[in-house]
Formats: C-alpha cells, sequence, structure tokens
C-alpha cells in the first residue's frame, strides 16, 4: 500500500469522486463493469463514512443515480464478513424503501445496481466477477417469464429481472493481474493501484490524472498516507491472527478433539485481536465468537 503512486478507489470515492468534474471516472468504471454507456447525475447521501477501518462502520459506500433514474450503490470491503450477502440484500431493499414516497405506485420504484469490490474471498467460485439477478423459470418448461406486452410498454422491459436489484461482486484478490479486456483494466487497478500505460478503458485515463497522490494538497497527502497504513496494518492483524488461530487450533485439536481446538483457535484470534484494541464487533465478524464470548475473553485478560 504504501509503494502507490496512485490513491485507492476506496479513499478516491470518499474524497475525490464526489464531484461532477470527476464524474467521468465513476461512468468510465460503471461503463466497463455493466456493458453500456452510464451517465451519472447526481451523488446521493448515503451512510457516512469513517476515516479508520475500525469504526463501526468497515465499508466506504458511494450512492449515485444515473440518467436512466437507476439507483447504483458501490461498496468497497476489505474486511471478512459471513452475512456479506445478506448485507447486500438489506442494503438494496433499504435503498428502494427510501425511494419511494408514501402513496406512489408500486411501478414507481426504482431500479438498483449493486457494485461490491471486495478484497476477501466471498463463497467459493473461480471466477473474479459475479451477477446476480432474480429471474423466473418454468419449473415444469424451464422457460422464463417475460412481462406482458403491456408491462413491456410501461416499463420498457422484456423480463421481470430487469426490475428487480441486480448484484455485481468483483473479488479482487481471485484476478490474476492478467489485464484480458478493458473490465479487466479497471480490476487491475483496483488490486495494485496502478494504471499501465497502455490501458484504454473508459475512465482510467481520467483517474490517472485525478488519483496522483503528488498532486494532493499535502495535508490531504498526510491523512492518505495515514489512512493506507492503517489499511495494511488491518490486514496484517487480520492474517496474522488467523495463523496463530490455526496453529493454536491445530495444536489442541490434537490433544483434545477437533471440536474444542476449532474454539480454542478461534479464542486465540480473539485474544490477539483484544490486545490491539479492536472493538468487539469486529471481532466477532473475524472470529464467529458472540459479542457475550468475545467479553468474556477480555474480562478474563
Amino acid at each position: 500500500m504504501s509503494g502507490r503512486k496512485l490513491v485507492s478507489f476506496d479513499w478516491a470515492m470518499k474524497k475525490l469522486l464526489r464531484s461532477k468534474a470527476n464524474f467521468e471516472v465513476l461512468e468510465g468504471f460503471l461503463s466497463e463493469l455493466l456493458r453500456e454507456p452510464i451517465t451519472i447525475i447526481d451523488i446521493l447521501e448515503g451512510e457516512g463514512n469513517k476515516e479508520s477501518r475500525i469504526d463501526k462502520t468497515n465499508r466506504l459506500d458511494l450512492k449515485t443515480k444515473n440518467a436512466k433514474n437507476e439507483i447504483i450503490i458501490i461498496e468497497v470491503q476489505y474486511e471478512r464478513e459471513f452475512d456479506y450477502f445478506q448485507r447486500i440484500l438489506y442494503s438494496s431493499s433499504k435503498t428502494l424503501t427510501e425511494h419511494l414516497s408514501e402513496g406512489q405506485p408500486y411501478s414507481d420504484i426504482v431500479k438498483v445496481i449493486s457494485v461490491s469490490i471486495l478484497y476477501f474471498d466471498l463463497g467459493h467460485g473461480e471466477d473474479y466477477v459475479y451477477l446476480g439477478r432474480t429471474r423466473f423459470k418454468g419449473i415444469h418448461h424451464n422457460d422464463e417469464l417475460k412481462l406482458s406486452p403491456n408491462q413491456q410498454q410501461l416499463f420498457t422491459k422484456q423480463f421481470p429481472h430487469e426490475l428487480y436489484p441486480e448484484y455485481y461482486l468483483i473479488k479482487v484478490n481471485s484476478f490474476d493481474d492478467v489485464a484480458r479486456n478493458t473490465l479487466d483494466e479497471w480490476i487491475y487497478f483496483l488490486k495494485n493501484g496502478e494504471i499501465k500505460d497502455g490501458f484504454k478503458a473508459q475512465g482510467l485515463k481520467r483517474a490517472k490524472e485525478v488519483f496522483d497522490i503528488m498532486k494532493l494538497p499535502d495535508q490531504e497527502r498526510r491523512k492518505y498516507d495515514r489512512y493506507s497504513e492503517d489499511l495494511h496494518y488491518q490486514a496484517s492483524m487480520v492474517e496474522s491472527s488467523y495463523g496463530v488461530g490455526k496453529i493454536e487450533g491445530r495444536k489442541e485439536g490434537r490433544t483434545e478433539g477437533r471440536a474444542e481446538g476449532r474454539t480454542e483457535g478461534r479464542a486465540e484470534v480473539a485474544r490477539n485481536m483484544l490486545a490491539e484494541g479492536l472493538e468487539t464487533s469486529f471481532i466477532a465478524k473475524i472470529t464467529g465468537l458472540s459479542p457475550d464470548e468475545i467479553e468474556t475473553l477480555r474480562n478474563k485478560s
């Protein structure tokens, strides 16, 4: 992280991309991902972002509205969340209700597109970009349900899934660093913080100018340096704690049984994190222990 010449995308979302002058960067990224021209017309108010990765909100949100009146939510997530699938469902559902006023018909519900940039391994799969949609398939004929002709005319859509939320998951760490197309060029930047001279993806040329660390004001550059160090520290803490936990778990597993070994391993991870002053909610997400179990360990230490 400390060797970056360009600021990370999550920092840029907080500090740089909210300006209309830089919408070109967001539009380029989303156009490459969604494979259609995207025009951003507004940045909507969302959850407050935190300077530290161990604050209560450990993700960075950017909520935008495009020229088609669709809401696009972009989230960057570094720490593991076992319930992440449920959280993005909740986030999209909350957005739907926030943008439907009392008395409006259901036909006014906005289309929500959720984009998650993930720096941890979510689920089990071979790809590094996944798209989730709600489709209605016949259980007898395996046909896909279409909208009626009147519905198609009203909504200018053909299938129900075009009205429902869509979910894009970008598993950054699963990318093999080989840019085979323009979307891969963006993912290469998301993983490595570097935009190569030959890259041609939409928005990257502007991003290379906007994200230049040396062009940041001195105060902002110092803030970014602290943020980068904090992010690197958190990643090291998680990795180190997991390593110790696995070792302790194997030791206990050999002498007292696998189940007890796994429990002790998680407890050891929690103790290490408590020693570093990390929050209970964060430790619970990493270890799978309940807040009460973690508080018991805290009181014993």
